[in-house]
């Protein structure tokens, strides 16, 4: 066997070890955490959480309404909805789709978060047969650190 043949053989049998004994090689891939607090008779909230877990996010539940989490957190009150969740450092406020916090997660604007005030008809949450397909028209707002918000996604009526 050459000395080329050997060191081949040698980086690839190294290579090999190092795979397999990487955590990151052969463990699964961790979830975001999202933590939610919510009134425990939220049934829209309990909704939007099946959506987060169906959009491959892991999920922690307070029961323990949310007002004083929104408050905590920092998210003015003129966008309030029914729970407020932290996800990566960022708070999120009421019927918020999956799509926009991947978004959110990915870009890293400079912003406290992002908020649905109210809650809209056809967002996350608050599409369920109950409300026979109807959608209404909404905007996932990025509230910024001072308090300030703009659009950061516009649904019309017709956007699933």
């Amino acid at each position: 066997m050459n000395s080329t043949h050997l060191l081949r053989r040698r980086l690839l049998l190294a290579s090999a070890a190092a795979w397999l004994v990487s955590p990151a090689s052969w463990a699964a891939p961790r979830k975001t955490l999202v933590e939610v607090w919510k009134d425990p008779n939220c049934g829209c909230c309990m909704d939007w959480v099946q959506h987060l877990k169906d959009s491959g996010f892991e999920v922690r539940i307070h029961n323990t309404g949310n007002d004083a989490a929104r408050q905590r957190l920092g998210m003015p009150a003129r966008f309030s909805s029914c729970h407020t969740a932290l996800v990566d450092g960022y708070v999120l406020e009421g019927h918020v789709p999956a799509r926009e916090i991947s978004r959110l997660l990915s870009t890293r604007p400079p912003a406290l978060g992002l908020a649905v005030p109210g809650m809209p008809v056809g967002s996350p949450g608050m599409d369920g047969p109950a409300y026979r397909g109807r959608r209404d028209a909404y905007d996932v707002l990025l509230v910024q650190k001072n308090g300030s918000a703009q659009v950061f996604e516009s649904y019309s009526k017709f956007t699933p």
